[in-house]
């Protein structure tokens, strides 16, 4: 049984997730953009922080004028 809030994705799969490459992802989790860990020497990331991030980069954009 899998937890999704525990869920521990790879740098392929949160690439897949975010639609986005994998270099971008690795760059953004060197830089700490993003919530990542290592473990021994991969990095991982724990999905409920990257949805808690998204949501947050989410609400801190200004509304468009209109």
């Amino acid at each position: 049984m899998t937890d999704p809030e525990g869920e521990i994705l790879t740098l392929h799969e949160v690439a897949t997730y975010l639609k986005a490459g994998k270099r971008t992802v690795y760059r953004l989790a060197q830089k700490v953009e993003i919530p990542a860990f290592k473990l021994g020497g991969s990095w991982r990331f724990r999905r409920s922080k990257l949805d808690r991030r998204i949501a947050e980069s989410i609400s801190k954009k200004k509304p468009e004028a209109e």
